[in-house]
């Protein structure tokens, strides 16, 4: 059974994280993003969403019943105490979730060569050793909040520095050019990976 390279791709907030993994899709690579799976995780695992109504009560729920990420991440990015309780609760199930999709690629006829994951927090919660390779998209912090719509991001301050992360990283693209630089940078990884 051959199995993908898994590669994580991490970075800080408005790098351009989402950008070089669409990228990598582009470029023959199976990918998922953390992002992705929170989503799923809080709208279809019924122990998330009972955990979620024990901890925020019905208020967070959406016209369906079913709890709505904004109402969540308007209550926890407000209290520090709440989006430690969230991280602890989707973090473990979130690594369970991109490692099953990867031993699913695994077993089929004809495996990608490589599988991406975006993991945003990948070096805050030692996520890296269950990767082959790490990407580190990075960018000036100007350039990051003009991506963000000039808003402030406190979430930044969770982060380790950008510059720590590309000192441990494989990969690191500086992400100050156009997005067709970025994807030929992508398309260089790739044919590095497939080699």
């Amino acid at each position: 059974m051959s199995r993908p390279i898994a590669v994580a791709i991490t970075g800080g907030i408005g790098a351009g994280k989402s950008t070089a993994l669409a990228s990598f899709r582009r470029h023959g690579a199976a990918t998922v993003s953390s992002d992705e799976i929170v989503h799923h995780l809080i709208r279809s695992d019924s122990e998330v969403k009972s955990a979620l109504l024990e901890r925020f009560g019905e208020e967070i729920l959406d016209s369906d019943g079913a709890p709505d990420r904004d109402l969540i991440a308007a209550r926890v990015f407000r209290d520090r105490e709440a989006l430690d309780w969230l991280e602890e609760l989707l973090h473990p199930l979130v690594s369970r979730e991109y490692l099953e999709w990867r031993e699913q690629l695994a077993e089929l006829p004809n495996p990608p060569t490589v599988c991406v994951t975006e993991v945003p927090l990948l070096y805050e919660v030692g996520g890296e050793t269950r990767f082959d390779k790490v990407v580190v998209v990075t960018a000036p912090s100007k350039l990051r909040e003009a991506r963000r719509g000039g808003r402030k991001d406190d979430r930044e301050s969770r982060l380790m520095p950008d510059r720590e992360k590309a000192k441990r990283a494989d990969f690191v693209y500086v992400n100050t050019g156009t997005p067709d630089e970025l994807d030929a940078w992508v398309a260089g990884v790739m044919a590095t990976l497939s080699h």
